[in-house]
């Protein structure tokens, strides 16, 4: 009985190191961040992006669901988490289905570069400075044209935001994206004497492998 006892808790053991790996190790070999990014930003871009009942919003960092949960039950739209790590993708699932919007929920286990996005009306993102650079080359070409892109704390270089939320740091894009820079929208939504933006990217902490999160 001792034995079994002490068989029990070792396995268990066992099992809370391996899901402890998937959980912490994986998402950073990948060079993701650590967890979703805040409730109130999310909700904010979903906002910014205007998303309407029954559209298609991909969140390619899932996480743990936090995302997808806001977009399918406070907008009605149909989430998709792409998410590479199989630990999260489950306890995604999981959020969603005691959240009760697990019938607009579904989770794909890709990886962010090769998940296929040609149905997609809104792309979320929530990501590194070097994985929106790796991300960038290709996005444009990977969605229709109108899809709208909402980054959460960091801007891409040399594309002028459609909108942008400065106190949560966020920027939406419509695709084809126009050459150009926070600095030029600020431009020309605000008058020719606006004062250069600071770059998002400087806002990047890498302690916590996140990006100018707020509150």
């Amino acid at each position: 009985m001792t034995f079994d006892l002490w068989s029990m808790l070792a396995l268990l053991g066992l099992i809370c190191l391996v899901g402890l790996g998937l959980w912490v190790i994986v998402p950073q070999l990948y060079g993701l961040p650590r967890g979703s990014a805040r409730p109130r930003q999310i909700r904010q871009g979903l906002r910014l992006a205007r998303i309407q009942p029954g559209e298609r919003v991909y969140d390619l960092n899932a996480s743990e669901g936090r995302a997808l949960v806001i977009a399918a039950r406070e907008f009605h739209a149909r989430a998709i988490g792409v998410e590479v790590e199989p630990l999260h993708g489950t306890v995604a699932w999981l959020a969603a289905l005691f959240s009760g919007v697990v019938g607009r929920v579904s989770i794909r286990r890709h990886s962010l570069f090769e998940v296929e996005l040609l149905d997609a009306d809104v792309v979320l993102l929530s990501l590194t400075p070097s994985l929106m650079a790796r991300l960038q080359p290709d996005l444009a070409r990977r969605v229709r044209p109108g899809t709208r892109v909402v980054s959460l704390s960091l801007d891409f270089e040399g594309w002028e935001p459609t909108d942008i939320d400065i106190g949560h740091l966020i920027f939406l894009y419509h695709m084809p994206p126009v050459p150009g820079s926070i600095d030029t929208f600020l431009q020309s939504h605000m008058g020719a004497d606006t004062p250069p933006a600071p770059s998002a990217l400087g806002t990047y902490d890498p302690a916590s492998q996140r990006t100018g999160q707020v509150p």
